[in-house]
């Protein structure tokens, strides 16, 4: 385990409309804000996404599990922002279910809102960043 101890700094109230594309939104908006180091959460609803549903198997490092929807789904999600070889990194987790059932896990790829999505951001002054490591085969949050 590492850890740091910091202050919340700035408080972002977002909402992202029907169509537009979630992880480009948060990342836009980190670029905009110089959003470096935050946790958000989520609510609303998405059209689509694709997501990584759990490893194929318990080993180090994973071979993973693709899902994807194209329905219309509520959500609900919880994630971070830290920057990666320049850029914000999303890494964001969510629950996404409809009367049809549910799916949950890291939403990855083209993430669509549905009528719309409301997130809020909380900045942190922790100093950190992502940085792949090849032995485990993911970037986790890395200290400076």
């Amino acid at each position: 385990m590492d850890y740091r101890k910091g202050s919340i700094g700035h408080v972002f109230a977002v909402r992202i409309d029907h169509g537009e594309d979630v992880l480009a939104e948060l990342s836009g908006l980190a670029v905009k804000e110089e959003i470096r180091s935050a946790f958000f959460i989520m609510l609303g609803a998405m059209g689509r996404a694709e997501l990584v549903t759990g490893p194929k198997d318990k080993v180090v490092p994973p071979s993973i599990v693709w899902s994807k929807f194209d329905d219309a789904r509520e959500i609900l999600g919880a994630g971070n922002i830290f920057w990666e070889n320049g850029a914000p990194k999303i890494h964001l987790h969510g629950a996404a279910g409809s009367s049809e059932g549910m799916t949950m896990g890291c939403i990855r790829k083209a993430a669509e809102a549905f009528m719309v999505l409301e997130v809020f951001i909380v900045e942190m002054d922790i100093v950190a960043e992502r940085v792949h490591d090849e032995k485990i085969g993911f970037s986790p949050m890395t200290f400076e």
